[in-house]
C-alpha cells in the first residue's frame, strides 16, 4: 500500500520505491530506502510529516503515493 494510506503514529517498513529513477534517487538521499522503519508523525493537507532514521521530513502526498509499505 502507499505510503499516504498509513495511520499518524504507525511505524512502517518500506517495500518499495516508485516512479522515475530522478524521484527514487530523491527519496534515496532522504532516507527512503527499501527495508528502512518509518513512523508517520503528522499530516498537513496530504502532505506527510514522517520520522526516517531519527530525522522528521515533510514529502508531499505525490512523493508519499510513491513510497509502498
Amino acid at each position: 500500500m502507499p505510503l499516504t494510506f498509513a495511520d499518524i503514529g504507525e511505524e512502517v517498513i518500506i517495500k518499495k520505491i516508485g516512479g522515475k529513477n530522478e524521484v527514487r534517487a530523491h527519496l534515496e538521499n532522504l532516507g527512503f530506502v527499501a527495508g528502512t522503519s518509518i513512523k508517520i508523525i503528522n499530516t498537513i493537507g496530504g502532505n506527510l510529516i514522517v520520522n526516517v532514521k531519527e530525522s522528521r521530513i515533510a514529502i508531499s502526498k505525490e512523493m508519499a503515493q510513491k513510497i509502498m509499505v
